[in-house]
C-alpha cells in the first residue's frame, strides 16, 4: 500500500485539489484508493439517503466531500471524514467551542476505520498547515509524525505558488526534517494567476525543496480534478 499525508504551505495551499487529483490518478492507474480527512473546520449540516443517518443528519464539509468522490471505492462520509466542526476556525479552537478536546490520541481512534481501509493507495489529508494546533501541546505534526513512524505514511508538501511561498515552502521543509522526517514529494499548485516570475520562484524551489517534485498544477478554478491528472505523478 502506498501511503500519503498530505500537508500545505498554508491554509489555502491548495491541498484538497491535489489530494483528490492524485486519488484519480491512482484510478487511472487501476488503482483503488481512499482519502481520510481527519478533522474537517467548517462544515454544514445535511442529510444522507441511507438509513437512520437520514433521520438525524451529520456535518458534511466540501472538502471531505471532494475526497469521498474520488475514493475507489468510496466508503461511508464519516469513514472518510470522522472529526467535523461547523465553524470554520482553527480545529482545536473548534473542538473547545463544541465541547470537545482534540490529541493525537483521540484523532487516531476517531480514524480507526479509515486508517483500516485496504486499498492500493491510501492518502490523509491534513488540515492548514504542518503546525495546526490539537490542542495546547500538540499539532497536526505530532499526528503526521506518528503515522509515518508506525504505519509508514510518507509527506507531500503542497506548496500554494503566491508571494511568499518561498519562505513558507522552505520554512515547512525545515521541520519536517528538524523532526526527523523526509518527504517523498511536493507539488507546486499555482494559485495565484497575478503572480510575477512564476518560472523563477518554481526554478528555486525546485532547487532547494529536498524531494523530488510530483508536477505542476496550473491556476483551475473552475477545473475538476480528474481533469487535471496529467499534471501530477504519483509518489513512488
Amino acid at each position: 500500500m502506498n501511503k500519503i499525508f498530505i500537508t500545505g504551505t498554508d491554509t489555502d495551499a491548495g491541498k484538497t485539489l491535489v489530494a483528490t487529483t492524485l486519488l484519480y490518478k491512482a484510478q487511472a492507474q487501476g488503482l483503488s484508493c481512499f482519502g481520510l480527512k481527519p478533522i474537517a473546520a467548517g462544515c454544514e449540516w445535511s442529510y444522507v439517503d441511507q438509513g437512520a443517518e437520514q433521520e438525524q443528519g451529520q456535518w458534511h464539509n466540501d472538502d471531505a466531500l471532494l475526497l469521498q468522490a474520488a475514493s475507489h471505492p468510496a466508503q461511508a462520509y464519516t469513514d472518510h471524514n470522522p472529526i467535523a466542526f461547523p465553524q470554520a476556525i482553527a480545529p482545536h479552537i473548534a473542538a473547545t467551542l463544541n465541547k470537545q478536546r482534540l490529541s493525537v490520541e483521540s484523532v487516531l481512534n476517531a480514524c480507526e476505520k479509515g486508517l483500516q481501509q485496504q486499498v492500493d493507495f491510501h492518502l490523509i489529508e491534513g488540515a492548514g498547515g504542518w503546525l495546526v494546533p490539537l490542542n495546547d501541546n500538540e499539532t497536526l505534526a505530532d499526528l503526521a509524525q506518528q503515522l509515518v513512524n508506525k504505519q509508514g505514511y510518507k509527506i507531500v508538501l503542497v506548496v500554494g505558488m503566491k508571494l511568499g511561498c518561498i519562505n513558507h515552502a522552505l520554512l515547512t521543509q525545515q521541520l519536517i526534517l528538524s523532526s526527523g522526517l523526509s518527504m517523498a514529494g511536493w507539488v507546486a499548485n499555482h494559485i495565484d494567476p497575478d503572480m510575477s516570475e512564476q518560472d523563477a520562484n518554481f526554478d528555486y524551489l525546485l532547487q532547494h525543496i529536498k524531494a523530488p517534485c510530483l508536477g505542476r498544477v496550473p491556476f483551475s478554478p473552475n477545473i475538476s480534478a480528474n481533469k487535471l491528472i496529467q499534471h501530477l505523478e504519483l509518489p513512488s
